[in-house]
């Protein structure tokens, strides 16, 4: 009997995952099918003219221990100086992990493939001023807020505890619940609504449920505290901290995009084979297994790739009408009704920016990662500056390397203009509210990414109709962000492949384990893996 094979539809971080895992636990030899040319899904890195983009920012931080693992395994940390860093297991220490063989060649680059350990920072900007993210509840912030906003935020705040929005429905009452409902106006509403498109009391409290479980003005209180009361102790984990309030995080030296070229260098050199620029198109079944996945390459020609095993992160839409047999009408019409929300980034290059921080060495370049734009007069939803993620990411470190998000669908008018009268846009909304002065730009590119992120409404409400479909193929397992239509980070759709294919050595997946992974989630594991 022949070497079993898994065919992988998406070169992503959940794809890459499965296929590196299939290869060297489960010796499954995977073929990955990836429509475009470039690795890592939204977790790429795109290089122009020597400055790196980062689509979304990639934080590299888990609760999962074993994620963390991976990712060390893969690219070690960086020399820290005299002190080793140290990796908490559930009351234990250890050192971080090297790196797993095979390196890759040694020389100066592999001094290249190595994580950072960086500084979390990220702010709102409102009012044409800063406040912390999370909110803090500072004199700084009251004061800038005033004292009747304020006021009005503390009754409300009252309020809510007092009287919580039962049930809870919608991502506005999910809010309303956990800041009360002027805070929500102030600094939630807007940037939300940015992001989606649709007013909040349209979304589905599952998505607050997803991203920012936990997270409260009891919880940044607390967090708050913690930070002024114990010393650091150089566990890069944080486990107990909810994600949004982390205060450092891994990164790749080059940008996220580094991570999966080095995944798919270790995939192609252990035998297995990464297709890129195959569109997967036809799903070949025979009632209960997937047998084959036709897909048409860049040349026009198309080919069966056979299997034991098939993985999709590719959009539902996509796969649902991609079966030989059509699914039923009723899971048809669920697929055909799931929203996305497309993105847009504009990669600005500039001098330098208006604003700054105050130091004792004089003005200094803000150490912000990403900046929340709430204000109402622009379309712009949230800046990135590239230089505080790794200063590697930029050519010339004299200059500051941006990235303008712009959220919106397809049909938008935005999506369809002219990168020139995008990048126009975005300086002069970036100019309108006092960030940058349009004089001091020096280059620009657009980068357009659809159907990023999945949304929780349209009928996302009937989406078990398609789980339960999908379930009657024993072979086929839907991984990941966009394959199964959930708003995951890149280390949870990290898990959904993992676990599937720890399914697969014991003879048996539990599928209802996978959909139960979420961004939020506490992972209560055992210390060690197999390998």
């Amino acid at each position: 009997m022949g070497q079993q094979r898994a065919i992988i539809i998406g070169a992503g971080p959940a794809g890459l995952t499965a296929a590196y895992e299939l290869l060297t636990r489960a010796g499954i030899q995977p073929i990955v099918l990836e429509k475009s040319d470039s690795l890592g899904g939204i977790a790429r890195t795109v290089n122009y003219k020597g400055n790196r983009i980062d689509i979304g920012g990639h934080r590299f931080f888990s609760k999962s221990d074993r994620v963390m693992d991976w990712w060390l395994k893969m690219l070690p940390l960086a020399p820290l100086g005299d002190s080793a860093p140290t990796i908490g297991y559930h009351g234990m220490r250890r050192p971080v992990p090297p790196s797993a063989a095979p390196a890759g060649p040694a020389g100066p680059a592999a001094a290249d493939r190595v994580m950072l350990l960086r500084p979390r920072k990220s702010r709102i900007y409102y009012l044409r001023r800063f406040f912390e993210y999370p909110i803090a509840l500072t004199w700084d912030t009251l004061l800038k807020l005033g004292l009747w906003r304020t006021c009005k935020i503390g009754v409300s705040y009252l309020r809510s505890v007092l009287f919580p929005v039962e049930p809870e429905e919608t991502l506005e009452q999910f809010l309303t619940n956990r800041f009360g409902r002027e805070l929500y106006l102030t600094f939630f509403k807007s940037y939300t609504e940015k992001v989606w498109g649709v007013p909040c009391n349209q979304i589905s409290a599952q998505w607050g449920a997803q991203r920012i479980k936990g997270v409260s003005i009891r919880s940044a209180l607390l967090h708050a505290l913690k930070k002024v009361c114990q010393r650091r102790s150089g566990d890069i984990r944080q486990k107990d901290t909810q994600t949004s309030l982390i205060d450092q995080f891994l990164y790749p030296k080059f940008g996220p995009g580094q991570m999966w070229e080095e995944v798919a260098r270790r995939i192609r050199e252990g035998g297995g084979e990464i297709h890129t620029g195959y569109r997967a198109e036809r799903m070949v079944t025979d009632g209960c297994r997937v047998k084959s996945v036709e897909a048409t390459g860049t040349t026009g020609k198309t080919e069966s790739f056979e299997g034991d095993y098939f993985f999709s992160t590719a959009p539902v839409q996509e796969i649902m009408r991609s079966f030989d047999v059509a699914p039923p009408q009723n899971v048809l019409d669920v697929s055909d009704g799931l929203v996305y929300r497309d993105f847009l980034t504009v990669g600005l290059l500039v001098r330098s920016l208006r604003i700054h921080d105050e130091t004792p060495q004089g003005k200094q370049l803000i150490r912000d990662n990403w900046i929340y734009i709430q204000e109402p007069d622009v379309l712009l939803g949230r800046l990135q500056v590239f230089n505080n993620w790794s200063p590697y990411l930029v050519a010339d470190p004299a200059t500051v390397w941006l990235g303008l998000e712009y959220f919106c669908n397809q049909s938008d008018e935005i999506w369809s203009l002219s990168d020139e009268r995008m990048i126009a846009l975005a300086t002069a909304e970036l100019s309108r509210i006092g960030i940058v002065e349009a004089s001091q730009v020096l280059d620009a590119t657009v980068l357009r990414m659809d159907k990023t992120y999945p949304a929780y409404f349209g009928t996302y409400n009937r989406f078990s109709e398609i789980r339960e479909y999908v379930d009657r193929y024993a072979n086929l397992f839907l991984i990941g962000r966009n394959g199964m239509h959930r708003y995951n980070n890149q280390d949870h759709s990290m898990l959904t492949a993992m676990m599937a294919v720890d399914g697969i050595i014991a003879g048996h997946v539990d599928r209802s384990a996978l959909w139960e992974v979420n961004t939020e989630m506490d992972y209560h594991e055992k210390e060690e893996f197999p390998e």
